[in-house]
């Protein structure tokens, strides 16, 4: 397709910025100002870039009537020849950037991002391999130079996790690792099988953008919030004190429960913090309902086919079933070095919000076959 998507409508959302940004008061709000000095900024480097796009169209077509033109001088005609394969690979260049900036940004790219792991079948090694998702996630964090704070756990008896909850803050965060929510299913010898047989379990991650209090309003009235004694694997105490905290929010059932802090407050305000980020999740997804094409399905139940990544260990094979990507570099994985298998659904995911904008054919995905390894 040649033609570019309407600018009209981002030359209109412009203009409705500069008169924003144009009143007295528009300072008041700094967080808000920045908000829209970006989108500004952006929507005018597209303006920009959309105007140079048209001028490189207007120049080929002087250019192509200038090389079939018998009459021409045969230097300028020869000039023009030359100059056209250039001319139209930067006028191409220039439209995968214009196409680029057309999608719709998704505002909670930048937050902070906070992160549920929690095994599902499979028993113990279910939970063991939860421990060493969270591992996984927290080597590819340090590897970026952002920050782990853990802010709810529940260990298994055999030193596994049955869940855990924790925030990951610094640059990008959610952008990078929003592609992580799904069943993530492991095939392995488990350490207590006798038989040397290989086990399939399961790990259900969310990834949730960080909210803040200005992002989801609580109605107090809308909380059941209960306090009790925490304890540990096998009955033991973990403090003498009723710190623990359970949160549940009455109109959507969800319910957050942190026992890690020693003080009761901290427990709350990482409840707090958890709860008002799953809620903003389900924000998000309610207005970005209208991408369903994209395919990109939460946890679902848990089960053994409901899975978005396979990590074989007999095999060293890591499959990511929504894109068909196939690594054979299990160890390197399992050590944080997920850049590619990111990079990767990026790109798919471009794909096909670029469909959705020049309505062409969706990219047809390994997954959608329903193939099943």
């Amino acid at each position: 397709m040649d033609q570019l998507p309407d600018i009209l409508s981002f030359r209109r959302r412009l203009d409705e910025l500069d008169a924003q940004m144009a009143d007295p008061s528009f300072y008041t709000n700094p967080r808000k100002a920045a908000d829209v000095t970006r989108e500004q900024q952006g929507l005018r480097e597209l303006t920009e870039s959309h105007a140079a796009y048209e001028r490189m169209g207007r120049d080929l077509a002087e250019h192509t009537k200038l090389v079939k033109d018998p009459k021409a001088d045969p230097e300028l005609r020869s000039l023009a020849q030359l100059e056209m394969p250039e001319l139209t690979q930067q006028r191409e260049t220039l439209k995968q950037k214009i196409l680029l900036a057309m999608i719709p940004p998704e505002p909670t790219d930048s937050r902070n991002t906070v992160m549920e792991i929690r095994a599902g079948t499979g028993g113990d090694e279910a939970s063991l391999f939860a421990a060493e998702l969270y591992r996984l996630y927290t080597k590819y964090a340090e590897g970026r130079g952002w920050k782990i704070q853990p802010m709810s756990s529940s260990a298994s008896d055999r030193g596994g996790l049955k869940e855990v909850i924790f925030l990951i803050t610094g640059e990008q965060v959610y952008k990078q690792l929003k592609y992580e929510s799904g069943v993530h299913r492991v095939q392995r010898i488990p350490v207590t099988e006798a038989n040397g047989r290989i086990h399939t379990s399961t790990i259900t991650v969310a990834v949730l953008p960080e909210a803040e209090e200005v992002d989801v309003q609580i109605d107090p009235q809308d909380l059941d919030i209960s306090v009790m004694r925490a304890s540990g694997p096998g009955g033991q105490g973990v403090n003498t004190t009723d710190s623990a905290v359970r949160i549940v929010h009455k109109p959507t059932g969800l319910m957050v429960y942190c026992a890690d802090g020693r003080s009761q407050q901290k427990n709350k305000a990482q409840a707090m913090a958890v709860l008002r980020s799953r809620l903003l999740k389900l924000k998000v997804d309610e207005e970005q309902a209208k991408y369903a094409a994209q395919r990109r399905g939460q946890i679902g139940t848990g089960g053994r086919s409901e899975r978005i990544r396979t990590y074989n260990f007999p095999q060293n094979r890591v499959t990511d079933h929504r894109i068909g990507l196939t690594l054979y570099s299990l160890p390197a994985v399992m050590e944080g070095n997920l850049d590619t298998v990111i990079a990767a659904l990026q790109r798919a995911d471009f794909e096909e919000k670029l469909a959705l904008l020049t309505g062409g054919p969706l990219p047809v995905r390994a997954g959608d076959a329903g193939d099943d390894d």
